[in-house]
């Protein structure tokens, strides 16, 4: 069921649940990865202030607000197990209301990103498609354990760096960023492997098979360390080749940090998967900053 029996039918949302169901803690990850690629593109932003601001309200409360609202509604059964304290099964967002929201914001979405040329449309159409592809019937990618997360973290990291290096810079980011950006988002598989954690039992019992529930949280925690640490291993060797020495020190002193984090979660990573992600993926965000200093300037 959808909503939940023992509490009254609503018609219309309840405020404080419409604004947790586009869930403002997610909109960090890709406003930050648009601020990357601002930063890396060496474009100056002077004259360009609009295009700085609408960018990153389009990647995080737009693009990303509407990813949550979509997920939610297509996942409302899975939340009924898990979370029914959450706004679709509890019946704060009454009827079918997820599901129109989640629609209005995919048009919002598209309307703002025509505001930033070709390149930042298009981006936000794959945005939408990946949005709707990761959480909707019959694809519902979200169902793999493998492309469901690869999806995420290509939409929350790679597309919003290459969209801001390419908006600033009125054209295609050279290839050192591409390949800094793709990188950070195939290494960004391993958070949302961690993310997953919290759904274990509801994703178990509607046959979401995410890697917590495919591996077991022991085998999937290891998986999700190597597939962040890699990547950056990669850039480090990179930055070297491309000399930046010291902004390549930078990236090992926070892939370093993030070790010792990993060890402390391995210790129970079922219930520190959740700090981790609060504390891992802090210093994993910090290094995409310096990379992306590093990259001014090159190419």
């Amino acid at each position: 069921m959808d909503v939940s029996p023992s509490l009254p039918v609503r018609r219309y949302p309840e405020p404080a649940a419409a604004l947790r169901l586009i869930k403002p803690i997610t909109w960090f990850p890709p406003m930050w990865a648009y601020v990357c690629g601002l930063v890396a593109s060496g474009a100056a932003v002077a004259g360009q202030w609009h295009l700085v601001l609408l960018g990153i309200l389009l990647a995080g409360p737009i693009v990303c607000g509407m990813s949550q609202a979509a997920n939610d509604w297509c996942d409302r059964h899975v939340d009924a197990i898990n979370e029914p304290d959450r706004p679709i099964p509890s019946g704060r967002i009454p009827g079918r209301w997820g599901l129109w929201i989640a629609l209005a914001m995919s048009a919002l979405s598209l309307f703002v990103g025509w505001q930033l040329g070709p390149w930042g449309f298009a981006a936000t159409v794959v945005g939408v498609l990946a949005a709707w592809a990761y959480s909707a019937e019959p694809v519902r990618l979200k169902r793999s354990g493998w492309w469901g997360p690869g999806l995420v973290g290509l939409s929350y990291e790679t597309l919003p760096w290459i969209t801001g290096a390419a908006v600033l810079g009125a054209g295609a980011p050279s290839a050192e960023v591409l390949i800094v950006a793709l990188l950070y988002g195939l290494g960004a598989h391993g958070i949302m492997t961690l993310n997953d954690f919290k759904a274990l039992e509801g994703d178990r019992q509607t046959g979401v098979n995410s890697l917590p529930v495919t591996l077991g949280p022991r085998r999937a925690a290891q998986v999700a360390c190597w597939v962040m640490a890699v990547p950056q291993a990669v850039v480090i060797a990179l930055l070297i080749l491309w000399d930046r020495p010291g902004h390549a020190a930078g990236v090992v002193l926070v892939l370093i940090l993030q070790f010792w984090a990993m060890t402390i979660m391995f210790r129970d990573p079922k219930a520190r998967a959740p700090w981790y992600n609060g504390t891992g993926v802090l210093l994993y965000v910090s290094g995409m900053m310096v990379a992306a200093f590093a990259l001014r300037g090159l190419g």
